[in-house]
């Protein structure tokens, strides 16, 4: 009885915590000129000219952008813009995360010692149980102009690496940690945590 009692408590806990929450960190740099925007106001995406040829299916980002200004008060007016908006996202996959064991190679160990019982070492090759996953960096960039002159108004640049291959959830969430307190952010490097669905 003890030991159904002991696994029906394991299983709870094991559906806890994948039916958690995760913790997206980015570290944010954002930047104003002293001349802060006044919300609410209107925006324009600003597409560089390689962009202007896609198809509006290509930019699912702007979408997530759009969605995140919204919150702080800018809203999207193709015909009366006052500011434009621009997006900028870089990624890139790794192999292996920054912290995988070096003695590990093409999954199996290098070093795997068993001990005789005559105190005799000897060192095989082993299959190894875990996977090497792979390993995500991410960079945000939003760059904020005055239309009425052309002035740069506001900067902001989140970055965020780990295991998570989920553009969908991870990109809103570093949307949301580079508009984190916009339009008068504290300048220079922050850490910023947005709590997401797992």
């Amino acid at each position: 009885m003890k030991a159904r009692w002991m696994g029906l408590c394991l299983l709870m806990l094991a559906l806890t915590a994948c039916s958690g929450m995760r913790i997206v960190d980015s570290d944010v740099r954002a930047y104003t000129t002293g001349q802060s925007v006044s919300v609410p106001a209107t925006y324009r995406f600003e597409l560089l000219p390689s962009q202007q040829t896609l198809p509006a299916t290509h930019f699912p980002l702007q979408d997530m952008v759009q969605a995140e200004l919204d919150k702080v008060g800018m809203r999207r007016d193709d015909a009366a813009p006052q500011y434009s908006v621009r997006v900028d996202l870089r990624k890139h996959q790794e192999t292996h995360s920054p912290w995988s064991d070096p003695g590990h190679a093409a999954g199996f160990s290098l070093a795997y010692p068993v001990v005789t019982p005559h105190g005799v070492v000897y060192h095989y090759r082993m299959p190894l149980l875990v996977m090497e996953m792979p390993w995500y960096r991410r960079e945000i960039s939003l760059l904020m102009r005055r239309l009425s002159d052309g002035a740069l108004v506001f900067e902001s640049n989140a970055r965020s690496d780990g295991y998570w291959a989920d553009d969908e959830a991870v990109l809103p969430a570093m949307l949301e940690a580079a508009l984190r307190d916009f339009p008068n952010p504290p300048q220079g490097l922050r850490r910023v945590l947005i709590e997401i669905p797992r």
